[in-house]
């Protein structure tokens, strides 16, 4: 999803219809996969499906949707699209597309089918690198829960897919996680960090749902870390689930942007591995 495109969705539907594209199903290769989307609208277009002769096709039939009297409560339009010499694109596979007439009635509906298909993450701490997490994860095919313990702390401006939330304490909020969360902790005090490490191993215990918990720091804070774990109960085996430093080898840099790039490289890895 690129940068503020679920934004500029839910501002311009205030203004004008769109017609919204959806990628419903592949077949063989195919330039995006299920449940790529774009809108198009009668000047311009937000996101892309790939790009092509597949698109610009599915731009015309778009905007000849726009043209006509037919509302947005009418039955989608689905079209199957072969990608060979028809359409100038040797891909060889088969797209199905869906296309439906949107306007300001189908924002909240809108913006929960376009971000049920994003796969969670959850950010314990609402300092520099939580911000510049969430917003970066924002443009990439993530829905983020920001938690933190302190009220105020969060930014009025944020991207749709970011939803903060005060938890006190901060891991209370672990129980509540959706399974298969990407969780990253990072919050003001080691001593919450160590309570949240807790929970997700209590949780991992119980119900192994937590895929990736990562936690920032040094490889100086993770042997306390374990010191203190190995007190309370908790095995090589359970230790060997938390990620600590994280981010990808090889990016040197302590900003913040940095921080937040290697991270979500090292999301985006695991995400490919898992297949």
């Amino acid at each position: 999803m690129s940068t503020g495109a679920l934004d500029e969705v839910l501002a311009r539907l205030a203004r004008e219809d769109g017609v919204l594209v959806r990628v419903e199903a592949t077949e063989g290769s195919a330039p995006r996969e299920a449940g790529t989307w774009m809108l198009v609208w009668a000047q311009g277009l937000t996101a892309t499906i790939g790009g092509g002769q597949l698109e610009f096709q599915a731009i015309d039939e778009a905007r000849a949707l726009l043209r006509a009297a037919t509302g947005s409560d009418a039955e989608p339009l689905r079209k199957r699209y072969p990608l060979g010499p028809s359409l100038g694109q040797c891909c060889g596979g088969v797209v199905h597309l869906s296309m439906r007439r949107v306007g300001a009635a189908d924002a909240t509906e809108l913006r929960r089918q376009l971000t049920e298909h994003l796969a969670p993450v959850a950010i314990f701490g609402g300092g520099h690198v939580g911000l510049a997490l969430a917003r970066l994860l924002a443009t990439l095919p993530y829905s983020v829960r920001w938690i933190d313990s302190r009220d105020g702390v969060f930014p009025e401006a944020l991207p749709a897919q970011v939803q903060t939330e005060h938890s006190e304490p901060v891991q209370d909020a672990v129980a509540t996680l959706l399974p298969g969360t990407h969780v990253l902790i990072m919050s003001f005090s080691h001593a919450e960090d160590l309570d949240i490490v807790i929970a997700c191993l209590r949780r991992l215990r119980e119900r192994g749902d937590l895929p990736y918990v990562g936690l920032i720091g040094s490889k100086t804070k993770w042997a306390t870390f374990r010191h203190r774990l190995e007190a309370r109960g908790f095995g090589e085996a359970e230790m060997a689930r938390i990620t600590c430093p994280i981010g990808v080898p090889g990016v040197t840099g302590k900003e913040p942007e940095v921080i937040a790039v290697a991270v979500a490289a090292q999301l985006l890895q695991r995400r490919t591995a898992a297949g």
